[in-house]
């Protein structure tokens, strides 16, 4: 299914950042009925912890609930995910009302039917919010790729590899069209709409694109290690997350070594999450742009996992070491790449 910008955005039921967001925006908006209800301070407080013995167990429940059929509700049409969010607020609101009525029987009051239009209300209000939230940040997404192209392919990438093909033009033509292609390709990626996931078997394929174009202009300076044999097939990135971190180890660790050195790459699943490891020599001359490069990179992780993503980097037996650590996502079975 095609998603527009007129698409309602029902929440990732199954992402911690969003769940724990849900979590506080209810309790923001108990606590705003509390100052409203209460005159005093104490009146404030007292009010805003007996709201939260009726607010937190429907709103854990409905959250349970929620997260048991994130799959099927990503799925869904977004009308149809929005009905069911809001019958499970309603009804884990009225479960939990007659739990208080036989234990606590004098401990509540109104109906059964206003304890559902309430939590209605509230789950139709946290909904709303989180769909005003995305649309606020939506376009932050294609200003993040437009920035990612800046720090990504450097306009000497490219004029270095124009002149490295210009020299094999007439001694390897057939070497030369290879890599005039592998650098079609890569643009045309690169200016393509990558707002969606995309297959690691796409990304590796890209990768190795710019490795062989890399390969032809660093020559015996530049070796590459794949260690991919327990990459999950089928498992989804954010587009264009690997060549750029290839790209910034031959800049920082390949380039200023006239020796040259190696990088390793690492791809592996382990414990429903995606390890991308990404390690080159530390150069013997500090260049500028390092920090860009991963700050973008960490900017579009957040944008695709909220809170469930890192990128982290340290520096071990001389050389820097870049780990992405993301949920694991899969086509879904039949889908073709």
């Amino acid at each position: 299914m095609t998603k527009t910008t007129q698409d309602f955005s029902l929440p990732d039921f199954r992402n911690l950042g969003i769940l724990l967001r849900l979590i506080l925006a209810a309790e923001a908006l108990g606590l705003v009925a509390a100052l409203l209800a209460a005159s005093s301070p104490a009146e404030t407080v007292a009010f805003f912890l007996d709201n939260a013995a009726y607010l937190q167990p429907p709103l854990l429940i409905t959250l349970l609930l929620l997260f048991l059929i994130g799959p099927w509700l990503a799925q869904s049409p977004p009308r149809q995910g929005v009905v069911v969010a809001v019958l499970a607020a309603g009804a884990s609101a009225v479960l939990w009302r007659l739990i208080l009525e036989i234990n606590y029987p004098d401990a509540v009051d109104g109906s059964l039917a206003r304890t559902a239009l309430l939590a209605a209300l509230l789950a139709l209000a946290l909904l709303a919010w989180h769909d005003w939230r995305a649309r606020r940040l939506s376009p932050a997404l294609p200003e993040a790729r437009l920035q990612a192209l800046q720090a990504r392919i450097r306009p000497h990438f490219l004029f270095n590899s124009l002149n490295s093909v210009l020299s094999l033009i007439r001694s390897e033509p057939a070497r030369a069209e290879t890599a005039l292609e592998n650098l079609a390709d890569l643009y045309r990626v690169l200016m393509a709409d990558n707002q969606e996931l995309a297959p690691l078997e796409r990304e590796m394929e890209l990768a190795s694109a710019y490795l062989d174009l890399e390969t032809m202009r660093l020559g015996e300076r530049l070796h590459v290690d794949w260690r991919t044999d327990n990459a999950p097939p089928g498992a989804l990135l954010p587009s264009l997350l690997l060549q750029p971190l290839l790209e910034n180890a031959v800049y920082h660790g390949i380039e200023p070594n006239p020796e040259g050195g190696r990088i390793g790459i690492d791809i592996f699943a382990r414990d429903h999450q995606l390890h991308v490891v990404v390690r080159n020599p530390l150069g013997s001359a500090v260049r500028p742009g390092n920090s860009m490069a991963l700050s973008n990179i960490r900017e579009r992780l957040r944008l695709h996992f909220d809170a469930e993503a890192r990128l982290s980097t340290h520096e071990a037996g001389g050389e820097f070491h870049v780990q992405v650590v993301m949920p694991l996502k899969t086509l879904p079975v039949g889908k073709a790449s």
